[in-house]
């Protein structure tokens, strides 16, 4: 009688998640991450990865910017920049 080795698989497949298109606030919050620095941190990482420091710093800096610029939402914000002839960001 032989014994079979019976190879088990888990069935995990790498999953294949489609890119989907950056929204403004997206769009917003990568340029703000890339003037604060921390660009880097989030593409080796992921956006999990950042302190809560960080994340905050992130997050004031993109409010003072839109304070500055007199914007009420992202939208005009995206608007503003176009009409200033600067591409959004990727």
């Amino acid at each position: 009688m032989t014994v079979e080795k019976s190879i088990k698989t888990t069935g995990k497949k790498k999953s294949r998640k489609k890119k989907k298109p950056l929204t403004p606030v997206d769009k917003f919050k990568i340029e703000t991450a890339k003037e604060l620095g921390l660009w880097d941190k989030v593409k080796d990482i992921g956006w999990a990865g950042l302190s809560a420091a960080e994340s905050g710093q992130i997050g004031g800096y993109m409010t003072r910017k839109m304070k500055q610029r007199r914007l009420n939402n992202l939208e005009e914000y995206s608007e503003a920049r176009l009409k200033r002839g600067r591409k959004p960001p990727q």
